[in-house]
């Protein structure tokens, strides 16, 4: 029987500036329908963590996965291609384009891999309680109204993983519970894994796991708690 392909994985991850090892010989896994969150202090790996499994930087040592594809021997441009339909995006900050409309913003990751469906980003806008908003401008939303739309960007192309940066960190903590739950239910819904950074526990609490990172190494795997 042949086995199913992670969603996302990484594999023996090192990575140094100088004379710093941001990351030892990191490994894990995400499979689709998961979720699990990365915590650790400020300057513990996760960004660079981040960027490599997002493909945006590229690994000393080790091998980066997307859906059963090494993708950090690829060339830069056919990595970044392969990125917009495989993988979605959520940061902090909502990085919405202002002179675009939300559909048009919603639209933007499927169109870099090749698509244009409008159908879909109808439906995730709808999803996300947007429905209606399509020809809205980014300037006449609010914070948390604008996140949402971020997170119908990062699924608007059914990527296998979203990678998710502090999502909820520039929210106040109504928005940032409904986000955050958002975010989760979709991706479950749309069988993406989902990882995700934060120092948040009550955002680390939606995951399945949670993996700590301390000076560049997981130092444990634990059940969130609900």
């Amino acid at each position: 029987m042949t086995a199913v392909p992670a969603a996302l994985e990484a594999r023996s991850l090192t990575q140094r500036y100088g004379s710093l090892t941001a990351l030892r010989g990191v490994s894990l896994r995400v499979d689709a329908g998961e979720v699990v969150a990365v915590t650790g202090p400020s300057g513990s790996g996760k960004s660079t963590l981040l960027h490599l499994l997002g493909g945006l930087d590229v690994p000393q040592e080790g091998e980066v996965w997307w859906a059963g594809t090494r993708v950090d021997t690829l060339d830069t441009q056919v990595r970044a291609t392969r990125r917009a339909g495989q993988v979605g995006l959520v940061f902090q900050h909502h990085y919405l384009l202002d002179d675009l409309n939300v559909i048009e913003n919603v639209l933007i990751p499927s169109r870099l891999a090749g698509q244009r469906d409008e159908a879909r980003a109808r439906d995730l806008l709808a999803r996300v309680g947007l429905g209606g908003r399509e020809a809205a401008l980014p300037g006449v939303l609010s914070g948390g109204e604008r996140q949402r739309v971020a997170v119908a960007r990062a699924l608007a192309a059914r990527p296998a993983t979203v990678l998710a940066d502090e999502p909820t960190g520039s929210l106040d903590r109504a928005n940032a519970q409904a986000v955050a739950q958002l975010l989760v239910n979709l991706a479950r819904e749309e069988r993406a894994g989902v990882l995700f950074v934060t120092h948040d526990d009550r955002l680390a609490a939606f995951a399945d796991r949670t993996l700590h990172l301390l000076d560049g190494q997981f130092t444990d795997s634990v059940p969130a708690l609900l």
